[in-house]
């Protein structure tokens, strides 16, 4: 299989998404793509158990892209050698009457991880960026002062919410929370089969919902909202990763690695250590045990 690198995938300076591919192709087929996706989660399940013991990062993973670009599947695939108590998945829903008494980001703020956990956002904060974006009558539901009716949504709010965004991101990175953002980028045409699919299977029929037909009806305007959100939010300390979508498979190869490869840039997270006075007794421990 030919090498991964995060870098490939990382935004670092302003991307146009009409530019950047659907698919990456690497010539691997799906047994050599399964190999390499095992080996990654065995090397990831062993790094969070270290980083569990030595319990001073959390690592928060957010999953963006639109209807059917593989979000779930790639949470059950990637993180199923975790152990479960170190990691935790938050599928964030149109806001509830509690959550609106509130302000956007204080769901999130509840949902952030623990130190020494995984959390992964399926769906995101900047959901607040992108679908109130393109259905700014959501915004009204949030009894924001000064905004009486759509009309008072102005540019500018937008472009302090993404500054709000940031220094969110910034402010979590600074007190441990490691921050990687991925967007899974996938075609028009390739959401159609998959939607098509969901339909022609009666056990993925479950699946398929008419308001993803209604959305995908606003692609271009989430597209023009996805690359401006994507190239105002990238930082150092909370980068974007754009993951070509189109095949599944190997978009989870690909997020694996990435967040294997950012994980090792953690030098200091090293296995636990036994306290030195019962390292000089564990020979009599042993005995007493066996006895």
């Amino acid at each position: 299989m030919k090498s991964i690198n995060p870098d490939d995938f990382k935004v670092i300076d302003k991307i146009s998404l009409k530019h950047i591919p659907t698919e990456w192709h690497n010539h691997a087929d799906d047994d050599e793509k399964k190999e390499e996706l095992l080996k990654i989660q065995q090397k990831l399940s062993k790094r969070q158990d270290a980083m569990y013991a030595h319990n001073r990062y959390g690592v928060l993973i957010c999953l963006q892209g639109m209807d059917t670009s593989g979000k779930d599947s790639l949470i059950r695939e990637v993180f199923k050698e975790f152990n479960p108590r170190g990691v935790v998945v938050h599928s964030f829903k149109t806001p509830n009457s509690t959550e609106l008494e509130h302000d956007y980001l204080w769901r999130h703020y509840l949902a952030l991880p623990e130190k020494g956990k995984f959390a992964v956002f399926n769906r995101t904060h900047y959901e607040n960026v992108l679908v109130t974006r393109v259905h700014p009558e959501y915004i009204m539901a949030e009894n924001i002062p000064g905004i009486e009716k759509v009309e008072d949504i102005t540019p500018k709010f937008w472009e302090d919410r993404m500054e709000q965004i940031n220094n969110f991101e910034k402010h979590i990175s600074q007190n441990g929370t490691v921050v990687l953002k991925f967007y899974f980028h996938m075609s028009r045409e390739e959401q159609r089969k998959r939607l098509l699919k969901r339909l022609e299977n009666p056990e993925d029929n479950w699946k398929f919902s008419v308001g993803d037909l209604k959305e995908r009806e606003h692609w271009d305007d989430y597209m023009k909202c996805y690359e401006e959100a994507i190239n105002k939010t990238s930082k150092e300390h909370a980068p974007w990763f754009i993951i070509p979508a189109d095949d599944k498979e190997m978009a989870r190869v690909i997020v694996a690695k990435i967040i294997w490869e950012e994980m090792q840039k953690l030098t200091d997270i090293k296995e636990p250590e036994l306290d030195p006075k019962v390292k000089e007794n564990i020979d009599l421990y042993k005995a007493q045990l066996k006895e």
